[in-house]
């Protein structure tokens, strides 16, 4: 059986296009088969670009699990200071990423990369942001919260959106563990928004 959060590319494509409004934003995106949420952008990518686009962000963003783009992009469009790498296992996603991020006119700013987690990410980012991939299971998406640490500059942060069904109560005590420290930004329609920073000082 298929997964959007595998490379497989025996999935048939069929290319279509998806419309949503965000801030004032009127936003088209291209999908497909074999890609999380190909019909829309779900209910917690929505909440979560609601949450993150106000804030300072930093100058380097790494969307992690990116899909076809939905977050790094619309954070690219309301941060046009800052430089997003996209990343993702899912090869057809990061060509979707690819594709628009050129329709919306951020490709100079926007570097897509395919990752098994962070096996190909070397670089440190001021804020990592996770819509994570609950049906991979903890192993996966646990070792997504656990990695972000040393792919956090000193003082940077992670930020993910996860529903409390699906685990949102472990999750926010996993990440106090690695972090120590977690903030609730949001709490809406049983999806939480959560935050980490990393202090190196603390961690001494």
């Amino acid at each position: 059986m298929s997964h959007y959060f595998i490379n497989d590319k025996q999935v048939a494509s069929f290319e279509r296009k998806i419309e949503f409004d965000l801030l004032d934003k009127h936003f088209t995106l291209k999908t497909d088969n074999g890609v999380f949420s190909k019909a829309q952008i779900d209910s917690g990518t929505s909440i979560f670009l609601k949450v993150l686009v106000p804030l300072d962000l930093g100058k380097k963003i790494l969307d992690l699990g990116a899909g076809y783009g939905t977050i790094g992009l619309v954070l690219a469009h309301f941060h046009p200071q800052a430089s997003i790498t996209l990343a993702d296992i899912n090869e057809r996603a990061l060509h979707l990423c690819e594709v628009n991020a050129h329709d919306l006119g951020v490709s100079n700013r926007v570097t897509c990369i395919t990752s098994d987690i962070y096996a190909n990410i070397e670089e440190k980012f001021d804020s990592i942001v996770i819509n994570p991939p609950i049906r991979a299971g903890k192993k996966v998406t646990y070792a997504m919260y656990e990695g972000a640490k040393q792919h956090l500059i000193d003082g940077g942060s992670l930020y993910i959106v996860i529903r409390k069904a699906q685990g949102a109560e472990s999750a926010s005590k996993y990440l106090e563990s690695i972090f120590g420290n977690i903030s609730l930004l949001k709490r809406t329609r049983g999806y939480y928004v959560l935050k980490a920073s990393k202090n190196e000082q603390l961690d001494k």
